[in-house]
């Protein structure tokens, strides 16, 4: 076989190979990197160049590569959990294939970096989100009167006020829903986007509902002053916003005016924010306000 023919099949094969690249993505952590001697970079927007350079090349070789979010102290805490020589590219390399298998990643598209970042780290803080809601639960352990799991059971009553509310929304459009919930030390967030057609079917992501649903469950199982917001975009009609606060184990309806004020307020600072235009803030409809079957709070 020719050196030619070799050559033309191990480009094929390279075709077939998926990668990962692990990205410092803010400046902090590039200086942080700077100490070990084989990481030869000098400056973040210089590295920051070459990698989208990278992601190119292997874009036009018909490659598919994703891109994770690099950790310094992760990596030092892997390394020494792993007894490997953290100032080795080897080492970082392993790093990265664990990140690829168990990290927030999102595939190179062609974009460029500065837009493809803040999708990475958005899905980051999801994943960190969802671990940290899912720990919340599992600690919270069982029910001292009626021995049930008290985690279980705010997952349960999640997932139901969720499709009730998703029945309650009526005609196609697409959905964006906000939960968030107060905790310690800052308070958890989950979106989720459900589409829905005119036969009234519903498309979502599983993995954005199953964070909603644990969000939205912890605070059903601390008693927290939870908030829900659902915007509502349909063809030719303004955007609707509405919205529920968490009492117990109900989501109650907010009025117009109280949508209003919520949407229309800086949640930092307190400052009103002027409203959209093209928005209407209406009135929620009620959402399962029956008890819970049997009754019992924990």
């Amino acid at each position: 076989m020719t050196s030619a023919r070799h050559t033309t099949m191990r480009r094929a094969l390279r075709r077939e190979v998926a990668g990962t690249i692990g990205l410092l993505a803010d400046e902090d952590d590039f200086a942080a990197m700077r100490r070990y001697r084989t990481f030869t970079f000098e400056d973040h927007e210089t590295y920051l160049r070459q990698a989208e350079g990278l992601l190119r090349t292997l874009a036009s070789d018909g490659g598919h590569t994703t891109v994770a979010l690099f950790d310094p102290e992760e990596y030092e805490e892997y390394c020494a959990d792993t007894g490997l020589n953290p100032d080795a590219p080897a080492s970082r390399t392993r790093f990265t294939a664990e990140l690829a298998a168990t990290g927030p990643t999102v595939p190179y598209d062609g974009r460029p970096l500065s837009e493809l970042l803040p999708d990475l780290v958005d899905e980051a803080v999801r994943q960190v989100t969802w671990e940290y809601a899912t720990m919340l639960l599992a600690r919270l352990g069982t029910c001292a009167v009626c021995g049930e799991d008290i985690g279980r059971d705010a997952f349960n009553r999640a997932s139901d006020l969720l499709l009730r509310l998703l029945d309650s929304a009526g005609g196609p459009g697409t959905r964006h829903l906000v939960c968030s919930v107060p905790t310690t030390p800052e308070t958890l967030l989950a979106a989720l986007h459900v589409a829905q057609d005119s036969e009234g079917n519903a498309a979502l992501d599983e993995t954005e509902a199953l964070e909603f649903t644990t969000v939205l469950a912890v605070g059903i199982a601390t008693r927290s002053a939870a908030g829900l917001v659902m915007r509502t975009t349909a063809d030719g009609r303004p955007d609707r916003v509405q919205g529920w606060r968490l009492h117990g184990e109900r989501l109650l309806p907010l009025t117009a005016a109280e949508v209003f004020d919520a949407y229309c307020t800086d949640a930092a600072s307190g400052d009103l924010v002027a409203p959209e235009s093209g928005v209407d803030y209406c009135a929620a409809p009620p959402i399962g306000d029956e008890e819970p079957e049997g009754g019992h709070r924990h």
